[in-house]
């Protein structure tokens, strides 16, 4: 069990950015690979797949080329779209500008199991901040590391004046999606592809 006690937020610190990265590549791993099973299996998905490969199959000799080569197509299409942000890159010099901020859970004095990011949202939507890179180690998972980092980040963007926060959590992480509900968050739009929405929007007034 998890003692409290020794849990402990403080700001990301320079040598431990590759932990970080590593730990958010851990959740992106999991997550991405059933976000794309999601959108595949979609009926419009699947019918625009069978469309795209019957006229392959016309001006390729290869049967298997042409029932494979959308689906590789689309999956790598939609794994540069998810891993495109620019705080991935270099995520201490990113935070550490403008009004952004990046911190650690980190247990038994050394042990860091889990992250939180806010940034302001953009212009034109004020006093709103962004919940970014909430992640917790799998061995860590469902011991109240999210729900510590989460209260911590709501504490921060109250800090700096925000009157509100938002997130947009893909509509496969059933738990973090869980986690928000119950900690007020409410639903208030999303992102869809081919009309099925695959980033909800959830937002909490501070």
């Amino acid at each position: 069990m998890l003692d409290p006690s020794q849990l402990v937020i403080r700001e990301m610190q320079e040598d431990e950015e590759q932990m970080v990265l590593e730990l958010l590549k851990d959740g992106f791993k999991d997550t991405e690979n059933r976000l794309i099973l999601y959108v595949l299996t979609r009926p419009l998905a699947l019918l625009l797949l069978a469309v795209v490969s019957s006229g392959l199959r016309f001006l390729l000799n290869s049967f298997v080329a042409a029932l494979l080569g959308p689906v590789l197509l689309t999956i790598l299409a939609l794994k540069l779209l998810l891993r495109r942000s620019p705080d991935l890159g270099c995520l201490g010099t990113y935070y550490r500008s403008g009004q952004r901020g990046i911190w650690v859970a980190v247990y038994d004095g050394d042990d860091v199991c889990g992250c939180v990011a806010l940034q302001p949202c953009p212009q034109g939507v004020t006093r709103t901040a962004e919940l970014r890179r909430l992640a917790v180690s799998r061995w860590y998972r469902r011991s109240g590391v999210g729900r510590r980092l989460l209260a911590f980040l709501e504490a921060q963007a109250r800090a700096q004046g925000y009157e509100r926060v938002v997130l947009y959590p893909p509509v496969v992480t059933k738990a973090a999606i869980s986690l928000f509900e119950s900690s007020g968050y409410h639903p208030t739009g999303g992102h869809s592809w081919l009309g099925y929405t695959i980033l909800q929007e959830f937002s909490k007034e501070l």
